[in-house]
């Protein structure tokens, strides 16, 4: 009733077959190059500039983060050849943002004095009478 114990599996041989040594690594070319780290340069004001435009579109930031963020993209583009696509994004971004404000404190002073504009001369209108 009982089956005798099976033999494991037999494993695959650790050499290729008809060699009793491991493969032999290629030796050591000299005129291959030994791997050069080269240091990556500074990019802080391009990545703030950048994060300040990202922020103050979808955040809604008001005036003073795109402001800092265009100066910052400015001085990226000048000091920072590596981070350029960075600080380029940043001084579009920041400047979209500071066109809007400008644009919305027109309307607001435009409408603004056009109510005044109104208002003044219904006044003097009503004294009159």
């Amino acid at each position: 009733m009982s089956q005798p114990p099976s033999q494991p599996p037999a494993s695959p041989p650790p050499f290729p077959e008809g060699s009793a040594y491991p493969p032999q690594q290629p030796p050591y070319s000299p005129a291959s190059a030994p791997w050069v780290v080269v240091p990556s340069q500074p990019k802080g004001f391009s990545v703030a500039s950048m994060v300040l435009g990202l922020c103050s579109i979808f955040l809604g930031w008001t005036f003073i983060a795109p402001c800092i963020g265009l100066i910052l993209g400015i001085v990226g583009l000048r000091r920072e050849p590596a981070g350029k696509g960075m600080a380029v994004t940043g001084v579009i971004l920041n400047g979209i943002m500071l066109l809007g404000w400008v644009v919305l404190v027109l309307i607001v002073v435009s409408v603004g004095m056009m109510g005044v504009m109104s208002g003044s001369s219904v006044s003097a209108h009503s004294l009159t009478q």
